[in-house]
C-alpha cells in the first residue's frame, strides 16, 4: 500500500516537555519518534537505547543510544540530546498546570553523557524503576518553524496542520506504507461514517460512539484491553473511608460488571486491584475482582458511622460516562444503607486540581492512566511520599511491600514484590475499584499489519 488513511480524534504533536495518554497522539508519536524504552505489558524492550546495564545494587545504570539513530533533519541522536529533552521534562508542568510527578523520582539522580552515544543515570538508592520512567519519553526536537516534529522514527512529518491533519513519509525500514495520512475526527460516530464512505482506510476509538457499538462484518476489527483504571478515589483522612471495612464494603456494594455491560456497552471489563491485567505484577498476582455481594457488603457496614450523607463528586467527562457511572455507583450505595449526594464539577481542569488539593468530598470518580505499576504506587498509594494524588490511605503492610518492590533491582524480583503489593491493596482498597476500558479499530478489510496494543496506540507493521 502506498497510502493509508486514518482517522484519529486528535491530529496533534505535543511540545517534547508534554507527557500525555491520548491514544490519538501516541499513535502519532510511535510512528514519528522513538521512545527511549519500548513498554511491553509491564516489562520493558529496547528502543532508542537498545541496551542498558546496571550495578549490582541498582544505583547506577548505563543506557546506549542505537547506533545509526538520526533525527530526521539528519542530525545524529546523542547522549545530550536525552539529557536536554530530560532536564524539560523534569522542569514542567502537565495540562492541568501542576508539576509533573517525574522531578519528585528523580530529584536525587544525576544523569551525564558518558560520551556521546551512553547516559549514564546515578542514584543514591536503587532506582531499577528508570525503565517505566524512561519508556514514557519520547524523544523530539523542534524544526526550523518552531514545531516539535523531528524524531528518529520510521515516519517523518512532511504535512502537519494542528488538530486537522498529518502526511507522514517512511524514511527507514521496508514495513508499512509509504505514506500515512492522519485526519482528526472528533466523533466517533463520523470516523465511523469515514470507514463506511471508503474515505479512510482505518478509525481509532470506535468504542467511544453514543451506543452499542455494532461491529459490522463488512470490516476487519481490533480491541485491546486499555491500562487505565476508571475508579474512585475513596477519602481515607477523613470520613466513613478512613474505615477498611467500609472501603471493602463499597467495592463489594457495586456490580461492576453491569457497569461494563451497561454503561460501557461491553466494552470494558472489571477491575480487580490498583492497576490493569497488564502491568508489572499483575499477572503473577493473577486476581479475581472483587465480588459483587451486596449482603456482605452490608454486614461489613454493621457498626461503621457513616456520619451522615457520603458526597460522591464527578466531573461530566474525562473518565468517559462519568455522569452515568456515577448514577450508578450511588444507587448501590444506597441500596446497601448509604445516604449518597452525587456533586458534579463541570470545570474538569479544576476538578483535576481540587482533587490534588484533597478538595475530594467522600468519594471522587477519576481515571489513573499510567503503566507503571512503580508510578502509581509512588503517586497515589504511598504514605511515605504522600504526593499529589494520595488521599490520605495509610497501610503499614502496604508500605513495607512497596519499600520492598522499590528496592527490588532484576525484572523477576520486580515483578514478584509488584505482584504482593497488588494483592494487599486487592485484600485492602484504598479506592473503589471499577472497570478498564476496551479500545477499538476498525479498518477495511484486507489491509492487515494494524494492531491495537493495551495502551490503545494503534501500530503499524
Amino acid at each position: 500500500m502506498s497510502t493509508l488513511t486514518i482517522s484519529l480524534e486528535k491530529v496533534d504533536f505535543l511540545p517534547p516537555t508534554r507527557v500525555t495518554d491520548d491514544t490519538s497522539v501516541l499513535t502519532l508519536k510511535n510512528l514519528v519518534f522513538e521512545p527511549l524504552l519500548k513498554w511491553d505489558d509491564g516489562f520493558v524492550r529496547p528502543a532508542l537505547f537498545d541496551r542498558w546495564t546496571h550495578s549490582v545494587d541498582g544505583r547506577e545504570w548505563r543506557f546506549h543510544i542505537r547506533e545509526g539513530a538520526i533525527f530526521h533533519d539528519s542530525k545524529p541522536c546523542v547522549a545530550e540530546d536525552i539529557i536536554g529533552f530530560l532536564d524539560g521534562i523534569l522542569e514542567a508542568v502537565d495540562t492541568f498546570g501542576m508539576k509533573w510527578s517525574y522531578a519528585r523520582y528523580l530529584k536525587d539522580a544525576r544523569i551525564t553523557a558518558e560520551g556521546p552515544d551512553v547516559v549514564r543515570v546515578e542514584n543514591p538508592d536503587p532506582i531499577a524503576d528508570i525503565l517505566d520512567i524512561f519508556s514514557e519519553f519520547y524523544i523530539c526536537r523542534f524544526n526550523a518553524d518552531g514545531r516539535p516534529i523531528l524524531g528518529t522514527g520510521r515516519y517523518r512529518v512532511v504535512e502537519f496542520e494542528q488538530l486537522k491533519r498529518a502526511i507522514l513519509e517512511r524514511v527507514n525500514g521496508e514495513a508499512g506504507p509509504q505514506r500515512i495520512l492522519a485526519l482528526a475526527e472528533k466523533h466517533a460516530e463520523a470516523r465511523y461514517a469515514q470507514l463506511r464512505d471508503g474515505s479512510i482506510d482505518a478509525a481509532l476509538n470506535l468504542e467511544r460512539v453514543e451506543g452499542r457499538l455494532v461491529f459490522d462484518t463488512a470490516f476487519d476489527w481490533g480491541r485491546a484491553i486499555n491500562t487505565l483504571s476508571v475508579m474512585y478515589y475513596l477519602n481515607c483522612s477523613q470520613g466513613v473511608f478512613r474505615s477498611a471495612q467500609a472501603r471493602l464494603a463499597v467495592n463489594h456494594a457495586v456490580n461492576t460488571a453491569a457497569i461494563a455491560e451497561e454503561i460501557f456497552h461491553g466494552l470494558a471489563v472489571p477491575s480487580s486491584t490498583i492497576v490493569s491485567p497488564f502491568h508489572l505484577g499483575a499477572g503473577k498476582a493473577n486476581l479475581a475482582p472483587i465480588g459483587h455481594d451486596p449482603e456482605k457488603a452490608k454486614r461489613l457496614l454493621d457498626g461503621v458511622d457513616a456520619g451522615g450523607p457520603i458526597r460522591l463528586r464527578t466531573p461530566t467527562f474525562m473518565p468517559e460516562r462519568s455522569p452515568e457511572v456515577s448514577r450508578f455507583v450511588a444507587a448501590s450505595l444506597e441500596a446497601v444503607g448509604l445516604e449518597v449526594n452525587v456533586e458534579t464539577e463541570l470545570d474538569r481542569p479544576e476538578y483535576a486540581r481540587q482533587i490534588g488539593r484533597k478538595e475530594m468530598g467522600d468519594m471522587a470518580i477519576f481515571d489513573s492512566s499510567p503503566h507503571s505499576t512503580y508510578r502509581i504506587l509512588n503517586d497515589k498509594i504511598s504514605a511515605k511520599t504522600q504526593a499529589v494524588w494520595w488521599q490520605g490511605f495509610d497501610d503499614p503492610e502496604t508500605e513495607a511491600l512497596i519499600a520492598a518492590a522499590n528496592h527490588a533491582v532484576d525484572d523477576a524480583d520486580r515483578e514478584l514484590a509488584y505482584a504482593r503489593c497488588l494483592t494487599r491493596l486487592h485484600q485492602n482498597p484504598p479506592w473503589l475499584y471499577l472497570v478498564h476500558p476496551i479500545d477499538v479499530f476498525a479498518a477495511r478489510k484486507g489491509i492487515g499489519g494494524l494492531s491495537i496494543d493495551h495502551k490503545g496506540t494503534l501500530n503499524i507493521r
